[in-house]
């Protein structure tokens, strides 16, 4: 069995040596098509609410567990009671799977506990932690550790939370710890795994108010950590900065133009772009909300960081918000958002997918550059007759443009991967090696603030042209 490349980096300040392999390439002009579509699978078994790439090149895919049975059984005829479930007292049936990207296939995974509209995050040896959801699930901590042998599987930790945590966000540390905020009537945060004298919630006012009265607008707040170690919280439509450790504001940044939501049910999307100050270092100007103009409108999208520091904004509807069934005119096309490019000229339209993906879609990136995509259920159960918009099982994968065949010369191929001890010199460094081949030496994150200790994909850019990543763990 073929493994999975990775390098080990057992702590920061370290230089990379990347031995590259570039073919000659006579540049030219090319139109190239707007990305390419390819279904993967039929049925998966499992809608995709959730999706999680591990360090296997495997993904973890689960969905609801009280509304009726999946589309894929348990297996060795196993069953569980399921006392929750509105309809399916005993369920013979998975609510989780795990996709092989290398073979194209999926095997059912036993969750028992309900992880609707959970939420987690990688923890540094690898696992997925994910932490609560509805009903029987919402104080729960679940954890699938990586494995290529197919034995491994979810494991519950029951009412471990001090709070239930329903649509809530969450992040990983510097210390390797999750922070939890926010979720369904709770506008608190709290820290797992737990640690003695720290095993309770705290309060974050902001989440109150950001509050909007029956309607919320501020679940699943977009969550990133900042140069500074502060966390950026965004909800509803305006977002601070807070110092997580001694619970205070650190500041307050203007709302955004025009007021109006982006958080859950209004659910925009958001990610952060590249860092360009690998050391960080004094970062603190004055930040202003800047507005563009998508091509269309689109609510419950996906946002991809795509390897090459564009962004493709996938899925949703045009009209609606998130919900059962109030989701309309489904957005077929992607675009791919250009951050470099000037304004006026970033967004780019790219080729159109035949299923909608609504409610309940996701999208994420794989390690060759393609974005898997799965998902849609804007049905209370599994329904695929008789509604506007039927419970897909389908997967795709979507190429972006730089994996057109015709850019195969330009691809770079990293051909061996080491690390050294740091020095002084932080300025990257190529050295031709003949036929072809190069050693680039960078230097990585200066800190765990700015690269928390973890699984990372690297990828090695050649006129914005990936190569295939490379696992590379910081530990």
């Amino acid at each position: 069995m073929a493994t999975t490349p990775t390098l080990l980096i057992s702590s920061l300040l370290h230089h990379l040596i990347i031995l590259l392999l570039l073919l000659p390439y006579h540049h030219n002009t090319l139109t190239l098509a707007a990305g390419q579509w390819k279904l993967l699978l039929a049925n998966t078994g499992v809608s995709a609410m959730h999706m999680q790439l591990l360090n296997t090149d495997r993904v973890v895919i689960f969905d609801l567990t009280d509304f009726g049975p999946s589309n894929i059984s348990l297996p060795n005829g196993k069953c569980r009671n399921n006392p929750k479930d509105l309809t399916l007292k005993i369920d013979c049936t998975a609510h989780s799977v795990e996709y092989d990207v290398a073979s194209n296939s999926v095997r059912p995974l036993n969750v028992f506990t309900n992880v609707w509209c959970s939420s987690g995050a990688a923890m540094p040896d690898g696992s997925l932690v994910e932490t609560g959801g509805f009903n029987d699930g919402d104080r729960n901590a679940r954890v699938f550790k990586p494995c290529r042998d197919n034995s491994c599987d979810w494991q519950e930790f029951n009412t471990v939370l001090t709070k239930a945590r329903w649509y809530a966000s969450n992040h990983i540390l510097p210390d390797g710890r999750q922070i939890i905020i926010g979720g369904r009537g709770q506008f608190t945060y709290e820290f797992y795994p737990k640690r003695t004298g720290a095993d309770a919630s705290y309060n974050l006012p902001f989440l109150s108010q950001t509050n909007d009265p029956r309607i919320e607008n501020n679940l699943y707040p977009f969550v990133f950590l900042n140069v500074d170690g502060n966390l950026f919280i965004f909800a509803n439509n305006r977002a601070i900065l807070f110092d997580y450790v001694k619970g205070a504001v650190v500041k307050t940044y203007p709302t955004i133009p025009g007021g109006d939501p982006r958080s859950y049910p209004s659910s925009g999307s958001a990610v952060l772009l590249p860092l360009r100050n690998l050391q960080g270092g004094d970062n603190r100007p004055e930040p202003t909300m800047v507005m563009e103009t998508m091509p269309s409108a689109r609510v419950m999208g996906d946002m991809v960081l795509l390897p090459n520091g564009n962004v493709l904004i996938i899925n949703g509807a045009s009209e609606g918000t998130a919900g059962w069934d109030l989701g309309r005119n489904p957005v077929l096309t992607p675009v791919v958002y250009r951050p470099n490019n000037p304004v006026g000229s970033r967004f780019e339209a790219q080729l159109s997918s035949s299923i909608p993906r609504m409610y309940h879609s996701t999208a994420v990136l794989l390690r060759d550059g393609r974005v898997l995509v799965s998902g849609s259920n804007p049905n209370a159960y599994y329904n695929f007759t008789g509604v506007l918009f039927p419970t897909d099982l389908t997967m795709e994968a979507f190429s972006p443009d730089y994996l057109d065949p015709r850019l195969a010369r330009e691809r770079p191929t990293i051909v061996t991967l080491s690390h050294s001890q740091s020095g002084n010199d932080t300025r990257a460094e190529v050295t031709p090696l003949g036929r072809s081949n190069y050693q680039v030496r960078v230097m990585t994150p200066g800190s765990n603030i700015l690269a928390p200790p973890g699984y990372y994909l690297l990828f090695v850019v050649y006129r914005e042209v990936p190569s295939q990543g490379i696992w590379v763990q910081i530990k």
